[in-house]
Formats: structure tokens, C-alpha cells, sequence
């Protein structure tokens, strides 16, 4: 769950991360209003969309009056912001953010994320941060440190002033560095966040710390520990069918090729979508059903992929073992096909539990299905069915 960036900074906030003070706005008047209430001088107005690069597309201005406030919200509102992450299509901005702007003497980066190749929580910090920082990474790497924690220990202070010290903070600002990252890392383990990003956190020319910029997520599938989390879902930013997917508890993500793809098993899927790229075709999604799917969630994800105009055939592999068995998703696509009547030829390949029973399931109600013997099998008959050469 991508979260906007006020929403990541109310959070932080209550964690005791320094933010500025800033209102949502909806409309070129309250974005106004807002300025006005929240006093000062000069404010930032930021489209809030979930993409990186905003200020260079101009969706973020530094304006001097609350009239300016309104007519930079008024520019932004409704119209699509295209970044580097959004794709030529942008994403549509319905929301501003108005923030009193400082003056900034430094601009410092600091993460915390998931190390997957240790499986640990880490900091990535660097004294070079702002607009330049992926160009800055690439160029310099040695220009950023990196903390791992141990989690039998959590964070320790030696550690976190060692890389304070690294940043060039000293005194006061070092201290308040170190408090920042611990309330980092508490709000991270305590609200399972997969990433908290803070660019920049800047150092103002009046010596305090803030948080100007933070991009957080948290994990999908720890977002049902977290019911107040609930209401921050921003479906205007998610197609209908990722909405129709998650109704279904189901890992979507829609691709560009014309073979629909149900696997159980996030990993299966990656190295399925490997082979169909091998094969010379293209997934035209990647769907991954839960180890406790239902036969009628199965169904739900068929009939999506069935629904894609762009989708010319269907490719199930599953798995079967422990709770989720190859007979309950063999039922799950028959109720599918057979609703859809005539539909893109599908090609299933099964292995593990119930695996005879699910094809015998299938052969017993005359779905018209046909069956590989291996992945690679699975991969060649899906490419040929969709056209390609398989």
C-alpha cells in the first residue's frame, strides 16, 4: 500500500519525526485558505500522486502569497502529472498539499527498508540528498552509508551516531539526526511498512531538522493488522481491476503482453513469466493467488482475466499443497469458464496435492481446458495459443 505524502507524515508525526505544518486541499480555494491558516510567508504547494520526480514535472511549487497558493493548486488540479515512474499516461492529481516552506541549507537522504538479500531492516543515508539523489547513487555509491540492524537488538545508538557522524552532523543536530531515525525505525517495525523514505530531510538555515518529503509503504500483506490504515487506500490512483483483485484478496498487476496468467505462488510466478518471455510471448498480467484461496476467489481471478480484451489465452499453474489443493482452484476456473460459455483457450498445469482429482474434475464437467506436463510445456502451449511462436 503506497501511501501519499501527507499521509505518511501524519504518521511520522506522531512518531516525533519533525514535519512542517500542512493542510490537504481539494479545491484552488481551500488550497488558499490554507495558506492563510497556516500563516508564514511563503508555502509549498505539492501535487500528491504515488510517484517519485514530482518537482521536476511541476508538481511542486514554491509560491509567496496565498492568492499564488490557489492558482498553483488551480494548475494542478485535474490535470495528469507525468514523472519517470508514472509512465507517458501520468496519474491524475485531485489532492495539493500546502506546506510553509523554510529555508534550506542542506539537503540530506535517509531510508529505512527491507535488505531482502539479508532479511533485515536497514538505513541507506547520504549527505548528498535531494532531486539529484538516484543520478548521485549511480555516480558516487560510496557517497552512501548503510546501516543494518539486527533485529534481536533493534537499533543501537552507537551505531546510529556513527552514521549521524558520517552525514556531518554534530551537536544539537546530530542528537535530533538520532532521534529522527529511531522514531524512523519505530514506526517502520510498528506499522509494517516495507519502505520509509525521506528526501530531503533538510537541515534549515535556523538549525532544525525536518521531514520535507517522505514516500512510505507498507506491506500489503500485514495492512489487516492495521485497520485504521484502511481508510489511507486511495483507490483514484488504482485501476479498476487491481480494485476488483484486492476485493478478491488477490496479487495482481497488470502487464502489457496477451497471456493472462493465475499462479499460486509469488516466486512461481516471476520464474512463469521468465519462461513465457523465453518462449517468445508476454504475460498480460501478473495475478498470484493466496495458499488459502477459495474456489470462488480462484473464479473471480478467471473471470478477470477472461474480461481482458487484450488477454488471447490463460495459463494456471498451481502448486498444491497444504490448505490450497489443485481440485478447489479446478473447480474455481470451471465455474469461470462455463459462465463465460465459448472464451481464449486455457492451459493449465497442475502438480502436488489433488492434482489427479483436479483434472479429473475438469475432464467430469466438460471444461475445456488442456493440460501440460511440465512448466516448460506449460509456457510453449500458452505462446502458441496466444499466437506467438511457441
Amino acid at each position: 500500500m503506497n501511501l501519499h505524502e501527507h499521509q505518511a507524515k501524519e504518521i511520522l508525526k506522531a512518531y516525533g519525526v519533525p514535519v512542517p505544518q500542512g493542510t490537504v486541499a481539494s479545491t484552488a480555494k481551500d488550497a488558499a485558505d490554507a495558506a492563510v491558516a497556516l500563516g508564514g510567508s511563503a508555502w509549498v504547494v505539492k501535487a500528491q500522486v504515488h510517484a517519485g520526480g514530482r518537482g521536476r514535472a511541476g508538481g511542486v511549487k514554491i509560491v509567496k502569497s496565498s492568492r499564488a497558493a490557489g492558482e498553483a493548486a488551480k494548475n494542478m488540479l485535474g490535470t495528469r502529472l507525468v514523472t519517470a515512474q508514472t509512465g507517458a499516461a501520468g496519474i491524475e492529481v485531485n489532492r495539493v498539499y500546502i506546506e510553509q516552506a523554510c529555508d534550506v541549507d542542506q539537503e540530506i537522504y535517509l531510508a529505512a527498508l527491507i535488505d531482502r538479500s539479508l532479511g533485515r531492516v536497514a538505513f541507506l543515508a547520504s549527505r548528498e540528498g535531494g532531486e539529484n539523489i538516484e543520478e548521485t547513487v549511480t555516480a558516487q555509491p560510496d557517497k552512501v552509508n548503510k546501516l543494518v540492524v539486527d533485529p534481536n537488538v533493534g537499533l543501537v545508538p552507537t551505531d546510529t551516531q556513527a552514521l549521524v557522524k558520517n552525514l556531518g552532523l554534530s551537536g544539537d543536530q546530530a542528537e535530533a539526526a538520532q532521534s529522527a531515525m529511531e522514531a524512523i525505525y519505530k514506526a517502520f517495525i510498528e506499522s509494517d511498512a516495507s519502505l520509509i523514505e525521506i528526501n530531503p530531510l533538510a537541515l534549515t538555515s535556523a538549525g532544525d531538522l525536518l521531514a520535507l518529503d517522505v514516500k512510505m509503504i507498507i506491506d500489503d500483506n500485514a495492512v489487516y493488522r492495521h485497520p485504521e490504515f484502511e481508510k489511507l487506500w486511495d483507490e483514484a490512483e488504482v485501476s479498476a481491476d487491481e480494485i476488483e483483485a484486492r476485493r478478491h484478496e488477490l496479487n495482481y498487476v497488470h502487464m502489457d503482453g496477451n497471456i493472462g496468467v493465475m499462479v499460486s505462488g509469488a516466486g512461481l510466478a516471476l520464474g512463469i513469466l521468465d519462461l513465457l518471455k523465453a518462449k517468445g510471448g508476454d504475460a498480460a498480467d501478473f495475478m498470484d493467488v493466496r495458499p488459502v484461496a477459495t474456489r470462488e476467489q480462484i473464479a473471480a481471478g478467471i473471470r478477470m482475466l477472461l474480461a481482458d480484451a487484450k488477454v488471447k489465452a490463460i495459463l494456471v499453474v498451481a502448486m498444491g499443497g497444504g490448505v490450497l489443493r489443485c481440485d478447489t482452484i479446478a473447480e474455481g476456473i470451471a465455474i469461470a469458464c462455463k459462465e463465460a460459455g465459448d472464451h481464449v483457450p486455457v492451459i493449465v498445469r497442475f502438480a502436488g496435492t489433488a492434482k489427479e482429482l483436479g483434472e479429473l474434475a475438469m475432464q467430469n464437467q466438460a471444461v475445456g481446458v488442456t493440460f501440460a506436463d511440465d512448466l516448460a510445456d506449460a509456457a510453449q502451449k500458452a505462446v502458441a495459443a496466444a499466437g506467438g511462436k511457441g
